[in-house]
């Protein structure tokens, strides 16, 4: 675990030159009205990488269910220790919201992140929020909607459907969900990384399209090749895109084209 974090800070500092990390960051301050030099945006990378790999139908394949667990981390990791043969048309691991909310916070503070924390916007549903405390000005609190319960397309990263202040307080989470010795299976370790390089420096928008394609798969309601169909139409669509965006619809397409039924 400590390694798997370890590479994806390194992949972090890669991604901060990207198309769709530059254009987050700017949407973001200017958003909130904060100076871009009021806080790190070493932290914001990191922040946003984890949203899009930890989220339902994200980067990593997580997806949601309803599954009457505590709200830790701990059952994702016991159902990724069997994932031997991870499948781009597969869920790596079944969670309910407030389960990814701690395994997005737990892994960005882990990252070293800090005051990332669990919020309760309704008695049945969590999110993450993450506090920023920026050099000059008030205090920032962004949710980060792990899934999109009661949420819609139009909903991303540091949406406003949800008012964070209304809970008095956000506490860090500072859980150990397990330890930094707690191994992966390889081919699932792998599967991470190439999921990051292939899709987190792409745009909110494409990302998200992506999001609800993949989930479509996970819930039979697209085959395969109707996902890639439909990623390939967005890809002309967009015309002369960012390719960071281009490059992350193509990959798409072409996962889910590389598997066979068995």
């Amino acid at each position: 675990m400590a390694q798997l974090v370890s590479v994806i800070r390194e992949k972090a500092k890669a991604l901060e030159n990207s198309s769709g990390m530059r254009g987050g960051f700017r949407s973001f301050t200017s958003a909130h009205k904060l100076a871009p030099e009021s806080i790190r945006y070493s932290d914001y990378v990191l922040v946003r990488l984890f949203y899009e790999a930890t989220r339902d139908a994200g980067l990593w394949n997580m997806h949601w269910a309803i599954t009457d667990q505590p709200p830790n981390s701990d059952r994702i990791w016991q159902q990724w220790k069997s994932v031997k043969r991870p499948s781009v048309w597969e869920s790596t691991a079944t969670a309910e919201c407030d389960e990814l909310s701690a395994l997005y916070a737990f892994l960005v503070e882990r990252a070293g992140v800090k005051t990332a924390g669990l919020f309760w916007p309704a008695p049945n549903h969590t999110v993450a929020v993450w506090v920023v405390h920026p050099t000059t000005g008030p205090v920032v609190r962004v949710v980060v909607p792990t899934s999109q319960i009661f949420l819609d397309e139009n909903d991303l990263f540091d949406t406003n459907k949800f008012n964070p202040w209304r809970q008095k307080t956000i506490y860090e989470y500072t859980r150990r969900d397990v330890p930094d010795s707690f191994e992966l299976p390889k081919p699932l370790f792998n599967f991470f990384l190439q999921q990051v390089d292939k899709y987190a420096g792409a745009s909110d928008v494409t990302l998200q399209k992506l999001r609800y394609l993949r989930e479509g798969v996970f819930l039979r309601a697209w085959t395969p090749e109707q996902a890639a169909r439909e990623a390939l139409k967005r890809r002309s669509a967009l015309g002369s895109a960012p390719v960071e965006d281009l490059a992350a619809l193509q990959y798409f397409a072409d996962d889910m084209r590389s598997e066979v039924l068995h």
